[in-house]
């Protein structure tokens, strides 16, 4: 332990150092697009079998590769015949790929398949909503993950079933989850609260939650854009004044010393595609589009030859100490390491065509 402040910095101590990044000069396109195939390949051959979070974080950035991509419906199918589980707000973020197959082949049961989804988060006991209207991932507690798991359902599926009550309930959960979670002085995110107290650890992946639930608000022309685009604008920001020259951010973005140096490239890749795509929407778009290149340049030095994006941290819960964030699993994949992967190099992309 260090003397005075009482912090565990063992782990910060012996941090790897940071991977050199790419340079933007042979980010090609091609490479770009061999990349992402690459990490699409690997995830497939993960074995995902759940209706659960992180498979609907890689489904969701497989679909913004490739709509329609073979896996994605096989995997849509599947659980559709077997029956989808529901439990938990986490359950919702395949819904938002099932959402998009509805509006791309209009087939009912996939809308019959959404509703279900939108009468549990309507009408189950176990949703539960904090006092300024925000759900709540645990009773007791909203989490940054909620506005991206449940959020993204309530978009795709307002879009492609010409509802704008679903995209304005995800905006209002942007806004709500905001108010909770978001520093008032700073412009980050912290994780999330426990029994009414923000916990103010600016975790990566937190803020790549709420930065990507935001830019697909904004794209949706939801009617609280001009609330959501400020509250956006401020976060991403902040974190481009956080970021490192090689461009991963550490596990917590605000260099908290405990965590000092530990980098985890999940948040990277979230954060890098939020950035690209909110500069696409005129929100601050040479700074942001600087800071999200430079982000993406960072994260391709950590993908492995057979695609796997490495140094992504594990599943992670609320943590009351910034010490507990500090586990990065480069031991196996990660499926929101792919699908956030994934998302990054769409949006660059993109930015190419």
């Amino acid at each position: 332990m260090s003397q005075g402040q009482g912090l565990d910095t063992s782990q910060a101590r012996g941090a790897e150092p940071p991977r050199p990044p790419a340079d933007l000069a042979d980010l090609t396109p091609e490479v770009l697009a061999e990349t992402a195939g690459r990490i699409a390949d690997r995830a497939v051959a993960m074995g995902l079998t759940h209706w659960f979070w992180g498979e609907g974080v890689v489904l969701q950035g497989m679909m913004r590769l490739t709509p329609r991509h073979p896996f994605v419906t096989e995997f849509v199918d599947g659980h559709l015949g077997d029956g989808i589980e529901l439990g938990h707000v986490n359950n919702l973020a395949p819904g938002a790929v099932c959402a998009d197959l509805y509006g791309a082949t209009g087939e009912r049961r996939y809308a019959d398949a959404c509703e279900r989804m939108l009468d549990w988060l309507r009408n189950d006991k176990a949703v539960t909503r904090a006092p300024g209207g925000a759900i709540e991932h645990w009773p007791g507690g909203v989490w940054a993950d909620t506005v991206y798991m449940g959020g993204t359902f309530l978009i795709h599926y307002g879009l492609h079933a010409g509802r704008p009550e679903l995209i304005e309930e995800a905006g209002e959960q942007i806004l709500a989850h905001a108010d909770v979670l978001q520093h008032p002085e700073t412009g980050l995110y912290a994780h999330g609260s426990h029994e009414g107290r923000t916990i103010w650890n600016f975790w990566g992946r937190a803020n790549a939650w709420t930065a990507l639930a935001s830019v697909e608000y904004l794209e949706a022309g939801g009617a609280l854009s001009q609330q959501v685009r400020e509250v956006l604008r401020r976060q991403l920001l902040a974190l481009a004044g956080h970021q490192p020259p090689h461009g991963v951010w550490d596990v917590l973005v605000d260099g908290q010393p405990e965590n000092r140096g530990i980098l985890e490239t999940s948040a990277a890749a979230g954060i890098a595609a939020a950035m690209l795509r909110a500069a696409a929407l005129g929100i601050e778009p040479e700074r942001l589009r600087r800071a999200g290149w430079r982000a993406l340049a960072g994260v391709h030095a950590y993908v492995a030859e057979d695609g796997t994006l490495t140094r992504t941290s594990a599943g992670t819960v609320l943590q009351l100490i910034p010490f507990g964030y500090s586990v990065i699993r480069n031991d196996m994949i990660q499926p929101w390491g792919q699908g956030l992967a994934l998302q990054a190099y769409t949006a660059a992309l993109q930015e190419t065509r």
